[in-house]
Protein backbone atom coordinates (compact mmCIF):
# COMPACT_ATOMS: atom_id res chain seq x y z
CA UNK A 1 0.00 0.00 0.00
CA UNK A 2 1.49 3.18 -1.30
CA UNK A 3 1.87 5.65 1.75
CA UNK A 4 0.91 9.35 1.41
CA UNK A 5 2.41 12.43 3.51
CA UNK A 6 -0.03 15.58 4.37
CA UNK A 7 2.09 18.74 5.75
CA UNK A 8 -0.74 20.70 7.65
CA UNK A 9 -0.23 24.44 7.24
CA UNK A 10 -0.58 26.38 10.33
CA UNK A 11 -0.23 29.89 8.60
CA UNK A 12 -2.61 31.98 7.00
CA UNK A 13 -3.16 31.19 2.88
CA UNK A 14 -0.79 33.39 1.04
CA UNK A 15 1.88 33.48 3.99
CA UNK A 16 5.30 32.03 3.93
CA UNK A 17 5.74 29.92 7.14
CA UNK A 18 8.27 31.10 9.48
CA UNK A 19 11.44 29.24 9.59
CA UNK A 20 13.16 28.10 12.71
CA UNK A 21 16.51 29.73 11.67
CA UNK A 22 14.19 33.25 11.37
CA UNK A 23 13.13 32.17 14.91
CA UNK A 24 15.93 31.79 16.48
CA UNK A 25 17.91 34.95 14.66
CA UNK A 26 15.24 36.92 16.28
CA UNK A 27 15.22 35.87 19.66
CA UNK A 28 19.11 36.33 19.43
CA UNK A 29 18.43 39.74 18.48
CA UNK A 30 15.93 40.85 21.19
CA UNK A 31 18.42 38.98 23.77
CA UNK A 32 21.24 41.35 22.72
CA UNK A 33 18.56 44.62 22.82
CA UNK A 34 17.72 43.18 26.25
CA UNK A 35 21.26 43.67 27.24
CA UNK A 36 21.60 46.98 25.26
CA UNK A 37 19.19 48.59 27.50
CA UNK A 38 19.03 47.23 30.75
CA UNK A 39 22.97 48.18 30.84
CA UNK A 40 21.57 51.76 31.32
CA UNK A 41 19.41 51.31 34.29
CA UNK A 42 21.34 48.56 36.29
CA UNK A 43 24.23 51.27 36.14
CA UNK A 44 22.51 54.25 36.98
CA UNK A 45 21.48 51.83 39.95
CA UNK A 46 25.05 51.55 40.99
CA UNK A 47 26.61 54.70 40.66
CA UNK A 48 27.91 55.37 43.91
CA UNK A 49 29.48 51.64 43.73
CA UNK A 50 31.40 52.47 40.87
CA UNK A 51 32.42 56.34 42.45
CA UNK A 52 33.64 54.62 45.45
CA UNK A 53 35.84 51.79 43.42
CA UNK A 54 37.53 54.53 41.11
CA UNK A 55 37.59 56.88 43.36
CA UNK A 56 35.79 59.53 41.47
CA UNK A 57 34.65 63.21 42.53
CA UNK A 58 30.59 63.84 42.88
CA UNK A 59 30.66 65.74 39.52
CA UNK A 60 32.84 62.87 37.65
CA UNK A 61 30.72 60.50 38.29
CA UNK A 62 27.46 61.35 36.14
CA UNK A 63 30.02 61.24 33.17
CA UNK A 64 29.89 56.95 33.30
CA UNK A 65 25.74 57.64 32.37
CA UNK A 66 26.04 60.86 29.87
CA UNK A 67 28.69 59.26 27.67
CA UNK A 68 27.07 56.44 27.29
CA UNK A 69 23.80 58.19 26.76
CA UNK A 70 25.28 60.53 23.96
CA UNK A 71 27.13 57.85 22.04
CA UNK A 72 23.92 55.86 22.12
CA UNK A 73 21.54 58.50 21.05
CA UNK A 74 24.36 59.16 18.07
CA UNK A 75 24.33 55.78 16.77
CA UNK A 76 20.50 55.00 17.14
CA UNK A 77 19.27 56.69 14.03
CA UNK A 78 22.44 56.11 12.04
CA UNK A 79 21.93 52.42 12.64
CA UNK A 80 19.51 52.45 9.50
CA UNK A 81 21.95 53.90 7.68
CA UNK A 82 24.58 51.62 8.71
CA UNK A 83 22.03 47.95 8.27
CA UNK A 84 21.53 49.28 4.24
CA UNK A 85 25.19 49.68 3.91
CA UNK A 86 26.80 46.82 5.60
CA UNK A 87 23.35 44.17 6.18
CA UNK A 88 21.86 43.71 9.57
CA UNK A 89 23.57 40.56 10.29
CA UNK A 90 27.31 42.63 10.15
CA UNK A 91 25.85 45.89 12.29
CA UNK A 92 24.21 43.72 14.22
CA UNK A 93 27.12 40.90 14.74
CA UNK A 94 29.53 44.15 15.14
CA UNK A 95 27.58 46.09 17.82
CA UNK A 96 26.98 42.78 19.77
CA UNK A 97 30.85 42.10 20.07
CA UNK A 98 31.84 45.58 20.79
CA UNK A 99 29.15 46.01 23.38
CA UNK A 100 30.74 42.70 24.76
CA UNK A 101 34.54 43.99 24.44
CA UNK A 102 33.76 47.67 26.09
CA UNK A 103 31.59 45.62 29.19
CA UNK A 104 35.00 44.04 29.53
CA UNK A 105 37.06 46.86 29.61
CA UNK A 106 34.48 49.05 31.63
CA UNK A 107 35.09 45.94 34.64
CA UNK A 108 38.81 46.47 34.28
CA UNK A 109 38.87 50.91 34.32
CA UNK A 110 40.96 51.97 37.27
CA UNK A 111 40.79 55.68 36.89
CA UNK A 112 37.17 57.18 35.89
CA UNK A 113 38.67 58.77 32.51
CA UNK A 114 38.58 55.34 31.53
CA UNK A 115 35.63 54.18 32.74
CA UNK A 116 34.02 57.30 30.91
CA UNK A 117 35.83 56.58 27.04
CA UNK A 118 34.72 52.88 27.80
CA UNK A 119 31.16 53.68 28.66
CA UNK A 120 30.68 56.11 25.48
CA UNK A 121 32.36 53.36 23.23
CA UNK A 122 29.71 50.98 25.11
CA UNK A 123 27.03 53.30 24.33
CA UNK A 124 27.83 53.87 20.70
CA UNK A 125 28.47 50.42 19.42
CA UNK A 126 25.58 48.55 21.55
CA UNK A 127 22.82 51.55 20.11
CA UNK A 128 23.10 49.42 16.77
CA UNK A 129 21.65 46.31 18.12
CA UNK A 130 18.47 48.12 19.35
CA UNK A 131 16.92 49.70 16.24
CA UNK A 132 17.87 46.62 14.45
CA UNK A 133 15.33 44.59 16.03
CA UNK A 134 12.69 46.56 15.71
CA UNK A 135 13.26 46.65 12.10
CA UNK A 136 13.70 42.98 11.95
CA UNK A 137 10.16 42.78 13.87
CA UNK A 138 8.14 44.36 10.85
CA UNK A 139 9.86 43.41 7.88
CA UNK A 140 10.88 39.55 8.63
CA UNK A 141 7.71 38.07 9.73
CA UNK A 142 4.41 37.25 8.28
CA UNK A 143 1.50 39.95 8.96
CA UNK A 144 -0.41 37.07 11.20
CA UNK A 145 2.65 37.28 13.84
CA UNK A 146 2.79 41.28 13.74
CA UNK A 147 1.17 41.12 17.54
CA UNK A 148 2.68 38.96 19.11
CA UNK A 149 6.18 39.98 17.81
CA UNK A 150 5.29 43.64 18.66
CA UNK A 151 4.73 42.86 22.42
CA UNK A 152 8.08 41.09 22.88
CA UNK A 153 9.65 44.08 21.35
CA UNK A 154 7.31 46.83 23.43
CA UNK A 155 8.01 44.29 26.28
CA UNK A 156 11.62 43.69 26.06
CA UNK A 157 12.12 47.75 25.17
CA UNK A 158 10.16 48.57 28.45
CA UNK A 159 11.03 45.68 30.66
CA UNK A 160 14.77 46.22 30.51
CA UNK A 161 14.63 49.60 32.14
CA UNK A 162 11.99 48.89 34.81
CA UNK A 163 13.93 46.04 36.13
CA UNK A 164 17.36 47.64 35.64
CA UNK A 165 17.13 49.01 39.70
CA UNK A 166 16.33 45.62 40.74
CA UNK A 167 18.86 43.61 38.81
CA UNK A 168 21.75 46.72 39.35
CA UNK A 169 20.85 46.40 43.05
CA UNK A 170 21.36 42.63 43.63
CA UNK A 171 24.65 42.51 41.85
CA UNK A 172 26.72 45.10 43.28
CA UNK A 173 24.94 44.09 46.99
CA UNK A 174 25.36 40.26 46.05
CA UNK A 175 29.00 40.81 44.24
CA UNK A 176 31.05 44.13 43.42
CA UNK A 177 30.20 46.92 40.80
CA UNK A 178 32.96 44.90 38.00
CA UNK A 179 30.12 42.48 37.94
CA UNK A 180 27.84 45.40 36.29
CA UNK A 181 29.84 44.77 33.49
CA UNK A 182 31.23 41.37 33.82
CA UNK A 183 28.02 40.01 33.54
CA UNK A 184 27.28 40.68 29.92
CA UNK A 185 30.77 39.17 28.55
CA UNK A 186 29.68 35.34 28.42
CA UNK A 187 25.74 36.11 26.89
CA UNK A 188 27.61 38.66 24.72
CA UNK A 189 30.01 36.18 23.18
CA UNK A 190 26.94 34.11 22.62
CA UNK A 191 25.05 36.79 20.93
CA UNK A 192 27.72 37.22 18.73
CA UNK A 193 28.36 33.92 17.72
CA UNK A 194 24.53 33.21 16.85
CA UNK A 195 23.71 36.55 15.20
CA UNK A 196 26.43 35.84 12.64
CA UNK A 197 25.32 32.32 12.38
CA UNK A 198 21.61 32.96 11.65
CA UNK A 199 20.98 36.58 10.97
CA UNK A 200 20.40 36.61 6.92
CA UNK A 201 17.26 39.01 6.57
CA UNK A 202 19.50 41.04 3.58
CA UNK A 203 22.30 42.02 1.61
CA UNK A 204 25.11 44.41 2.18
CA UNK A 205 25.44 47.45 -0.35
CA UNK A 206 28.50 48.59 0.03
CA UNK A 207 28.24 51.12 -2.99
CA UNK A 208 26.09 53.68 -0.58
CA UNK A 209 29.47 53.92 1.17
CA UNK A 210 30.71 56.35 -1.71
CA UNK A 211 27.44 58.52 -0.86
CA UNK A 212 28.31 58.41 2.63
CA UNK A 213 27.40 61.59 4.16
CA UNK A 214 30.13 61.95 6.16
CA UNK A 215 29.83 65.70 7.31
CA UNK A 216 25.66 65.11 7.65
CA UNK A 217 27.30 61.98 10.21
CA UNK A 218 29.15 65.31 12.33
CA UNK A 219 26.59 67.39 12.43
CA UNK A 220 23.86 65.19 13.44
CA UNK A 221 26.99 64.33 16.00
CA UNK A 222 27.01 67.64 17.64
CA UNK A 223 22.98 68.21 17.33
CA UNK A 224 22.14 65.58 19.34
CA UNK A 225 25.51 64.88 21.50
CA UNK A 226 25.13 68.55 22.91
CA UNK A 227 21.31 68.30 23.19
CA UNK A 228 21.45 65.14 25.05
CA UNK A 229 24.42 66.80 27.23
CA UNK A 230 22.42 70.25 27.93
CA UNK A 231 19.42 67.83 29.03
CA UNK A 232 21.64 65.82 31.17
CA UNK A 233 22.90 68.36 33.16
CA UNK A 234 21.13 71.41 32.50
CA UNK A 235 19.18 71.04 35.88
CA UNK A 236 22.23 70.39 38.24
CA UNK A 237 24.10 73.35 36.54
CA UNK A 238 20.84 75.87 36.67
CA UNK A 239 20.54 75.93 33.17
CA UNK A 240 20.99 78.82 31.10
CA UNK A 241 22.92 80.38 34.27
CA UNK A 242 25.57 78.08 33.38
CA UNK A 243 28.16 79.45 30.91
CA UNK A 244 29.16 75.93 29.71
CA UNK A 245 25.32 75.09 29.12
CA UNK A 246 24.80 78.42 27.20
CA UNK A 247 27.28 77.66 25.02
CA UNK A 248 26.24 74.05 24.14
CA UNK A 249 22.97 75.38 23.63
CA UNK A 250 24.43 77.60 21.28
CA UNK A 251 26.90 74.98 19.28
CA UNK A 252 23.50 72.17 19.69
CA UNK A 253 21.31 74.88 17.74
CA UNK A 254 24.04 75.42 14.65
CA UNK A 255 24.44 71.90 14.40
CA UNK A 256 21.09 70.95 14.21
CA UNK A 257 20.67 73.76 11.51
CA UNK A 258 23.62 72.33 9.69
CA UNK A 259 22.15 68.72 9.99
CA UNK A 260 18.94 69.33 8.83
CA UNK A 261 20.46 71.10 5.75
CA UNK A 262 22.61 68.32 5.08
CA UNK A 263 19.59 65.84 5.30
CA UNK A 264 17.95 67.86 2.57
CA UNK A 265 20.56 68.48 0.34
CA UNK A 266 22.72 65.00 0.46
CA UNK A 267 22.25 62.19 -2.29
CA UNK A 268 22.08 60.01 0.24
CA UNK A 269 21.83 61.78 3.76
CA UNK A 270 22.97 60.04 6.90
CA UNK A 271 19.13 59.58 8.46
CA UNK A 272 16.24 59.72 6.13
CA UNK A 273 13.46 61.90 7.67
CA UNK A 274 11.32 61.12 4.67
CA UNK A 275 9.33 58.80 6.92
CA UNK A 276 7.92 61.42 8.23
CA UNK A 277 5.70 61.64 5.17
CA UNK A 278 3.88 58.59 6.74
CA UNK A 279 1.49 60.13 9.05
CA UNK A 280 0.83 57.01 11.00
CA UNK A 281 4.49 56.87 11.75
CA UNK A 282 4.24 60.90 12.42
CA UNK A 283 2.08 60.05 15.00
CA UNK A 284 3.36 56.92 16.29
CA UNK A 285 6.73 58.69 16.86
CA UNK A 286 5.34 61.32 18.73
CA UNK A 287 3.20 59.00 21.23
CA UNK A 288 6.98 57.15 21.84
CA UNK A 289 8.06 60.15 23.02
CA UNK A 290 5.66 60.63 25.09
CA UNK A 291 5.68 56.98 26.33
CA UNK A 292 9.47 57.84 26.58
CA UNK A 293 8.57 60.48 29.43
CA UNK A 294 6.42 57.95 31.42
CA UNK A 295 8.75 54.76 31.20
CA UNK A 296 12.08 56.55 31.90
CA UNK A 297 10.30 59.27 34.00
CA UNK A 298 8.89 57.03 36.36
CA UNK A 299 11.71 54.55 36.58
CA UNK A 300 13.50 57.73 38.18
CA UNK A 301 10.68 58.68 40.43
CA UNK A 302 10.08 55.81 42.49
CA UNK A 303 14.01 55.04 43.25
CA UNK A 304 14.26 58.68 44.22
CA UNK A 305 11.29 58.69 46.86
CA UNK A 306 12.34 55.31 47.69
CA UNK A 307 16.33 56.10 48.39
CA UNK A 308 15.46 60.12 49.73
CA UNK A 309 12.31 59.94 51.87
CA UNK A 310 12.41 56.31 52.75
CA UNK A 311 16.42 55.55 52.98
CA UNK A 312 16.67 52.42 50.86
CA UNK A 313 19.54 50.81 48.98
CA UNK A 314 19.90 49.66 45.80
CA UNK A 315 18.85 45.87 46.44
CA UNK A 316 15.12 47.32 48.78
CA UNK A 317 14.33 49.49 45.64
CA UNK A 318 15.39 47.00 43.22
CA UNK A 319 12.93 44.39 45.61
CA UNK A 320 10.10 47.37 45.20
CA UNK A 321 10.17 47.75 41.59
CA UNK A 322 10.34 44.29 40.48
CA UNK A 323 6.18 44.23 40.87
CA UNK A 324 6.16 46.48 37.82
CA UNK A 325 8.27 43.96 35.89
CA UNK A 326 6.11 41.30 36.40
CA UNK A 327 3.07 43.05 35.89
CA UNK A 328 4.28 44.06 32.23
CA UNK A 329 5.50 40.29 31.82
CA UNK A 330 2.32 39.07 32.67
CA UNK A 331 0.00 41.67 30.44
CA UNK A 332 2.54 41.08 27.45
CA UNK A 333 0.77 37.97 25.93
CA UNK A 334 -2.55 39.78 26.59
CA UNK A 335 -1.60 43.07 24.64
CA UNK A 336 -0.69 41.32 21.80
CA UNK A 337 -4.16 39.39 21.87
CA UNK A 338 -5.75 41.98 22.07
CA UNK A 339 -3.78 44.60 19.42
CA UNK A 340 -5.52 42.30 17.09
CA UNK A 341 -9.19 42.46 18.20
CA UNK A 342 -9.47 45.99 19.38
CA UNK A 343 -9.35 49.03 18.03
CA UNK A 344 -5.60 50.27 17.88
CA UNK A 345 -6.66 53.78 19.06
CA UNK A 346 -9.33 52.78 21.60
CA UNK A 347 -6.24 50.41 23.04
CA UNK A 348 -3.79 53.48 23.27
CA UNK A 349 -6.46 55.37 24.96
CA UNK A 350 -7.11 52.63 27.51
CA UNK A 351 -3.32 52.82 28.45
CA UNK A 352 -2.87 56.28 29.21
CA UNK A 353 -5.86 56.46 31.12
CA UNK A 354 -4.17 53.83 33.07
CA UNK A 355 -1.45 56.27 33.06
CA UNK A 356 -3.11 58.55 34.50
CA UNK A 357 -4.71 57.04 37.44
CA UNK A 358 -1.40 55.45 38.04
CA UNK A 359 0.62 58.17 38.74
CA UNK A 360 -2.63 60.01 40.31
CA UNK A 361 -2.95 57.40 42.97
CA UNK A 362 0.66 58.59 44.06
CA UNK A 363 -0.06 62.46 44.54
CA UNK A 364 -1.37 61.50 47.86
CA UNK A 365 1.88 60.22 48.88
CA UNK A 366 3.44 60.63 52.50
CA UNK A 367 6.26 59.92 54.32
CA UNK A 368 5.16 56.17 55.72
CA UNK A 369 4.78 55.38 51.63
CA UNK A 370 6.92 51.94 51.11
CA UNK A 371 6.30 48.59 49.04
CA UNK A 372 2.37 47.93 50.28
CA UNK A 373 1.49 51.32 49.22
CA UNK A 374 3.33 51.56 46.14
CA UNK A 375 1.96 47.68 45.01
CA UNK A 376 -0.88 49.19 42.85
CA UNK A 377 0.34 52.14 40.99
CA UNK A 378 3.36 49.78 40.01
CA UNK A 379 1.06 47.18 38.56
CA UNK A 380 -1.53 49.81 36.84
CA UNK A 381 1.55 51.23 35.40
CA UNK A 382 2.88 48.11 33.86
CA UNK A 383 -0.60 47.01 32.65
CA UNK A 384 -0.67 50.51 31.15
CA UNK A 385 2.96 50.88 29.21
CA UNK A 386 2.09 47.10 27.50
CA UNK A 387 -1.08 48.69 26.42
CA UNK A 388 0.17 51.80 25.17
CA UNK A 389 3.57 50.13 23.75
CA UNK A 390 2.19 47.21 21.22
CA UNK A 391 0.06 49.43 19.41
CA UNK A 392 2.01 52.28 19.16
CA UNK A 393 4.55 49.82 17.55
CA UNK A 394 1.98 48.89 15.22
CA UNK A 395 0.74 52.38 14.27
CA UNK A 396 4.03 53.61 13.68
CA UNK A 397 5.89 50.99 11.71
CA UNK A 398 3.01 48.53 10.58
CA UNK A 399 2.08 50.38 7.49
CA UNK A 400 5.71 51.63 6.08
CA UNK A 401 7.30 49.77 2.95
CA UNK A 402 9.99 47.06 4.14
CA UNK A 403 12.98 49.66 1.95
CA UNK A 404 11.98 51.85 4.97
CA UNK A 405 11.94 50.04 7.79
CA UNK A 406 15.35 50.15 8.93
CA UNK A 407 16.02 53.57 8.55
CA UNK A 408 12.63 54.78 10.47
CA UNK A 409 12.93 52.14 13.61
CA UNK A 410 16.23 54.19 14.57
CA UNK A 411 14.25 57.23 14.32
CA UNK A 412 11.22 55.77 16.40
CA UNK A 413 14.09 54.69 19.16
CA UNK A 414 15.65 58.45 18.95
CA UNK A 415 12.31 59.42 19.88
CA UNK A 416 11.85 57.72 23.25
CA UNK A 417 15.20 57.96 24.42
CA UNK A 418 14.60 61.91 23.34
CA UNK A 419 11.66 61.38 25.65
CA UNK A 420 13.09 59.84 28.24
CA UNK A 421 15.73 63.01 28.48
CA UNK A 422 13.24 65.82 28.21
CA UNK A 423 11.30 64.10 30.51
CA UNK A 424 13.93 63.47 32.89
CA UNK A 425 14.75 66.89 32.73
CA UNK A 426 11.35 68.05 33.08
CA UNK A 427 11.13 66.07 36.19
CA UNK A 428 14.53 67.68 37.74
CA UNK A 429 13.32 70.72 37.03
CA UNK A 430 9.97 70.88 38.39
CA UNK A 431 10.86 68.64 41.40
CA UNK A 432 14.09 71.11 42.21
CA UNK A 433 11.54 74.63 41.67
CA UNK A 434 8.53 72.86 43.51
CA UNK A 435 10.78 71.81 46.64
CA UNK A 436 11.91 75.19 47.13
CA UNK A 437 8.84 76.76 46.56
CA UNK A 438 7.24 74.37 49.10
CA UNK A 439 10.50 74.89 51.34
CA UNK A 440 10.24 78.75 51.59
CA UNK A 441 6.48 78.49 52.42
CA UNK A 442 6.64 76.23 55.16
CA UNK A 443 9.75 78.21 56.70
CA UNK A 444 7.35 81.13 56.64
CA UNK A 445 5.06 79.38 58.72
CA UNK A 446 7.44 78.54 61.49
CA UNK A 447 8.87 81.38 63.36
CA UNK A 448 9.45 82.34 66.68
CA UNK A 449 6.51 83.74 67.03
CA UNK A 450 4.16 80.34 66.15
CA UNK A 451 3.29 78.34 69.96
CA UNK A 452 3.67 75.36 68.70
CA UNK A 453 6.62 75.75 67.35
CA UNK A 454 8.46 76.68 70.78
CA UNK A 455 6.61 74.17 72.32
CA UNK A 456 7.82 71.36 69.56
CA UNK A 457 11.39 72.88 70.12
CA UNK A 458 11.35 73.16 73.86
CA UNK A 459 10.06 69.80 74.16
CA UNK A 460 12.72 68.22 71.90
CA UNK A 461 15.50 69.80 72.67
CA UNK A 462 14.59 69.03 76.95
CA UNK A 463 15.24 65.39 75.41
CA UNK A 464 18.48 66.13 73.79
CA UNK A 465 19.70 67.75 77.11
CA UNK A 466 18.63 65.13 78.84
CA UNK A 467 21.60 62.85 77.30
CA UNK A 468 24.20 65.56 77.42
CA UNK A 469 23.79 67.25 74.09
CA UNK A 470 22.87 70.60 72.88
CA UNK A 471 19.60 70.08 72.75
CA UNK A 472 18.47 73.89 71.16
CA UNK A 473 20.95 73.25 68.60
CA UNK A 474 19.67 69.63 67.61
CA UNK A 475 15.84 70.09 68.26
CA UNK A 476 16.65 73.47 65.16
CA UNK A 477 18.80 70.62 62.86
CA UNK A 478 15.68 67.96 63.37
CA UNK A 479 13.38 70.78 62.73
CA UNK A 480 14.75 71.67 59.59
CA UNK A 481 15.44 68.33 58.52
CA UNK A 482 11.12 67.83 58.61
CA UNK A 483 10.79 70.93 56.51
CA UNK A 484 13.29 69.98 54.04
CA UNK A 485 11.45 65.90 54.02
CA UNK A 486 7.55 67.57 53.79
CA UNK A 487 9.45 70.19 50.79
CA UNK A 488 10.47 66.85 48.96
CA UNK A 489 7.24 64.63 49.43
CA UNK A 490 4.79 68.06 48.15
CA UNK A 491 7.52 68.40 44.95
CA UNK A 492 6.97 64.20 44.41
CA UNK A 493 2.86 64.72 44.78
CA UNK A 494 3.42 67.80 42.38
CA UNK A 495 5.04 66.04 39.51
CA UNK A 496 3.01 63.00 39.62
CA UNK A 497 -0.05 65.12 39.62
CA UNK A 498 1.57 66.59 36.47
CA UNK A 499 2.48 64.01 34.92
CA UNK A 500 -1.20 62.32 35.60
CA UNK A 501 -2.73 65.72 33.30
CA UNK A 502 -0.61 64.94 30.79
CA UNK A 503 -1.78 61.13 30.85
CA UNK A 504 -5.15 62.48 30.44
CA UNK A 505 -4.12 64.96 27.55
CA UNK A 506 -2.60 62.29 25.87
CA UNK A 507 -5.56 59.78 26.48
CA UNK A 508 -7.83 62.54 24.98
CA UNK A 509 -5.35 63.19 21.98
CA UNK A 510 -6.02 59.63 20.96
CA UNK A 511 -9.74 60.14 20.61
CA UNK A 512 -8.84 62.01 17.28
CA UNK A 513 -6.18 60.14 15.87
CA UNK A 514 -7.42 58.59 12.50
CA UNK A 515 -8.05 54.88 12.20
CA UNK A 516 -4.28 53.43 11.28
CA UNK A 517 -4.58 52.12 7.66
CA UNK A 518 -3.66 48.50 6.55
CA UNK A 519 -0.16 47.94 6.84
CA UNK A 520 2.00 47.91 3.85
CA UNK A 521 4.52 45.41 4.98
CA UNK A 522 3.65 41.79 3.82
CA UNK A 523 6.58 39.87 5.69
CA UNK A 524 7.85 36.83 4.86
CA UNK A 525 11.03 35.64 4.85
Amino acid sequence: MASTTVTVSTHPPGEEPVSMRTIIAFTVMVFGMFMAILDIQVVSASLSEIRAGLAAGADEISWVQTSYLIAEVVMVPLSGTLARVLSTRVLFTVSAAGFTLSSALCATATSIDQMIIYRAFQGFIGGGMIPSVFAAAFTIFPRSHRNTVSAIVGLIATLAPTIGPTVGGYISHMMSWHWLFLINVFPGILVTLLAWQYIDFDKPDFRLMKKFDWWGLLFMAVFLGCLEYVLEEGNGKDWFEDPEILMLTAIMALGGIAFFIRVFRAEFPVVDLRAYTNSNFAVGSLFTFMVGIALYGLTYLYPLYLARIQGYDALRIGETMFISGLSMFLMAPIAGRLAGVVDLRVMMGIGFALFAVSTYMISGITADWGYDELVVPQILRGISLMMCMVPINNIALGTLPPERINNASGLFNLMRNLGGAVGLAIINTVLTQRTDFHYSRLSESIDWGNHSVQRWLGAVGHNYDAHGLDGSLASLKQLAGMVTQQSWLMAFADVFTLLACGFILLMILTAFLKKPAAAGVKGGH
